[in-house]
């Protein structure tokens, strides 16, 4: 079945920026990542917390500052907070000072993004609900004395925020301008989530977007290791582009793939052959890069041939 999107015409709507997950390249160290990166062309990363805070444990956060402005890269985004909706007692203590600690952080860097996991891990009980829409609305108010948005991803094996509508109602009852969603294309099609869903979304309750692939797994049985690059698999990515610059989303795509066959190959090659296939899926949607960005993007001329050719699907 073919998707229907927002009508618009060929010029309406806004430019996306490309934007990779250091996610995608899990094995290699923070200070790697920002070295590969802009070689490739990229301007814009989502920063992985966990990377971050081993960084941190023989660094300052105003290193990682130095780094980041001397790298040109834009820290858009970090990734992932969880144990914020239903946690109690001592555990609820230790994930909001956690939290606290990770806001402060984001601030001094000026990342004005957090995703945020659902921890729906369990059979909930009535009093749940209430529950996380309270804590929703608590942190997302923590987050914004910080000068950050919280992005609330849906996951598709979560027992409740499973869908994008169900977890658009969620922020909508929470009442927070510090609180959206992050869509999450792998979580998106995998998941119970509808293309109707989209009629719920627009451009002041979309606050992260991150994007990938499937293909040969049914949707059904496939994990976060199944990603790979946008543009090799069975996902109709353009309709949703299509729909995302219709309500006027003009922030990061963010790559994020979580493919343990990625993190093996040099991460230069990965970042070369992840902007390659982001550039190629954004299509009339990336943003105009800065002067000079095309020389970099093409520093490897054999990385856009590998990746047409299926380079890295071809050999996972």
């Amino acid at each position: 079945m073919i998707l229907q999107v927002a009508t618009s015409s060929e010029t309406d709507g806004f430019p996306m920026i490309p934007c990779i997950s250091q996610a995608t390249t899990m094995s290699t160290s923070l200070e790697a990542d920002l070295t590969a990166y802009p070689k490739s062309g990229w301007t814009t990363i989502e920063l992985w917390l966990t990377k971050v805070e081993t960084y941190l444990r023989d660094h300052t956060v105003a290193d990682l500052r130095a780094l980041l402005d001397a790298s040109g890269l834009r820290a858009a985004a970090a990734s992932a907070q969880g144990g914020l909706l239903l946690s109690r007692g001592a555990e609820r203590a230790a994930h909001w000072e956690h939290f606290r600690s990770r806001l402060a952080v984001l601030r001094e860097l000026d990342v004005p993004t957090l995703v945020v996991a659902v921890d729906f891990n369990r059979e909930l009980k009535a009093e749940d609900y209430p529950l996380a829409a309270a804590s929703l609305a608590e942190a997302g108010e923590l987050a914004g004395s910080f000068g950050v948005r919280l992005a609330v991803e849906f996951q598709k094996g979560a027992a409740f925020c499973s869908s994008l509508d169900t977890t658009l109602a969620l922020i909508a009852q929470c009442r927070s301008p510090h609180v959206g969603v992050c869509l999450d294309l792998f979580h998106y099609y995998t998941g119970p989530s509808k293309f109707e869903d989209f009629a719920y979304l627009d451009r002041n309750n979309l606050a992260w977007v991150q994007i990938c692939d499937l293909s040969g797994t049914p949707r059904e049985l496939a994990g976060d290791g199944d990603r790979i690059f946008p543009g090799e698999g069975d996902f109709q990515i353009e309709p949703i582009l299509d729909h995302l610059g219709a309500i006027g989303y003009d922030g990061p795509v963010s790559l994020e793939v979580l493919n343990p066959h990625l993190w093996r190959i040099p991460v230069d090659r990965v970042a070369d052959m992840g902007y390659q296939a982001v550039r190629r899926t954004l299509g009339r949607w990336n943003r105009a890069e800065p002067e000079g960005s095309t020389e970099a993007a093409s520093s490897r001329p054999d990385a856009e041939a590998e990746a047409q050719s299926g380079g890295i699907r071809g050999g996972l």
